[in-house]
């Protein structure tokens, strides 16, 4: 019983955070006029405030000492860091460079990536029917791939960056929310340094300069909220990588390109055309069979637990 909770919360965690990142394009939007790489910056700094500092107001100076102490622990985190903050960097210069469709994209590639792992690296195991999805949903990729008009590097740079990060966070045996924490402070000191440039050199977001001056306080208020933007959904993604099958986040992970694809084509006016919608199309075939075997077998299993008891 305790186990089946477990997974409900690392379930609930995982549609939270992907939710919250699909709909993320339309809030970055809005800070166009800051530079990406500023972006970046305020978020890691931001965001490190609140996890840090929350982490040491609860448990003091030791967590960070304890966090370390786990094998493999210092360089993993230092990898995963990297690796997010290229994710963020890119995946924001994107969406003000008006490729919102080419970065839900590489979302929709990032799952199958998940699934591989899981099954490659984690040994997990499919069923025929999640093989046929996988199979259904790489077909998708491919023909979205090569009907895309150009080489898709930015969807395939933002899938593997994020594939390798959710693995190296399922790896490493830290709490969620103590790994952001390690990972946010070895990033904060060249986050700071690159903010500090920006707001002596005119293009940072507090100082009103040139574009940015017609937001002023407000820029800065996204700037500071984008830092809780940030940390929350890593948490719930964080924790859900621990509760649930990798390949099931995988699966799930198509709620935020789904959204992704939504904002950009709805509602910031990139196109759509029937090729794309074709592609998309077997994604979304192959996530509703992958999701109904899912919910098929966990009746059947809660059925026999009940005749069990």
């Amino acid at each position: 019983m305790e186990m089946e909770r477990l997974d409900r919360r690392g379930l609930w965690m995982a549609v939270g955070a992907f939710v919250l990142w699909g709909v993320m394009p339309l809030y970055w939007h809005l800070l166009k006029a800051v530079p990406s790489l500023q972006i970046i910056a305020h978020r890691i700094v931001w965001s490190t405030l609140l996890v840090a500092g929350w982490l040491f107001w609860k448990y003091g100076r030791g967590w960070l000492r304890e966090t370390l102490a786990h094998p493999r622990a210092a360089w993993m985190l230092a990898l995963s860091g990297g690796l997010i903050a290229f994710n963020w960097g890119l995946y924001i210069w994107a969406v003000n460079a008006g490729h919102v469709v080419e970065t839900s994209l590489g979302y929709f590639i990032n799952p199958l990536l998940n699934v591989v792992l899981g099954v490659v690296v984690l040994k997990e195991r499919l069923n025929r029917v999640q093989w046929t999805s996988v199979a259904i949903a790489t077909g998708g990729v491919l023909w979205l791939t090569a009907n895309y008009g150009s080489f898709p590097w930015i969807a395939l740079s933002l899938a593997a960056s994020f594939g390798a990060y959710g693995l190296i966070r399922k790896l490493v045996g830290v709490p969620p929310v103590r790994g952001l924490g390690v990972e946010s402070l070895y990033l904060v000191l060249p986050a700071l340094a690159l903010l500090l440039w920006g707001e002596t050199h005119g293009e940072g977001g507090f100082v009103a300069h040139g574009g940015v001056a017609a937001w002023g306080w407000i820029a800065g208020a996204l700037l500071v909220f984008g830092g809780v933007l940030t940390a929350l959904p890593l948490i719930g993604f964080a924790d859900a990588v621990k509760r649930i099958p990798y390949s099931m986040v995988g699966v799930l992970q198509y709620i935020a390109p789904t959204l992704q694809l939504l904002c950009g084509v709805l509602v910031l006016g990139e196109a759509f055309d029937r090729d794309r919608a074709i592609g998309f199309g077997f994604i979304w075939l192959a996530l509703a069979l992958y999701a109904g075997d899912g919910l098929l077998r966990g009746r059947t299993a809660a059925s026999a637990a009940a005749v069990d008891t």
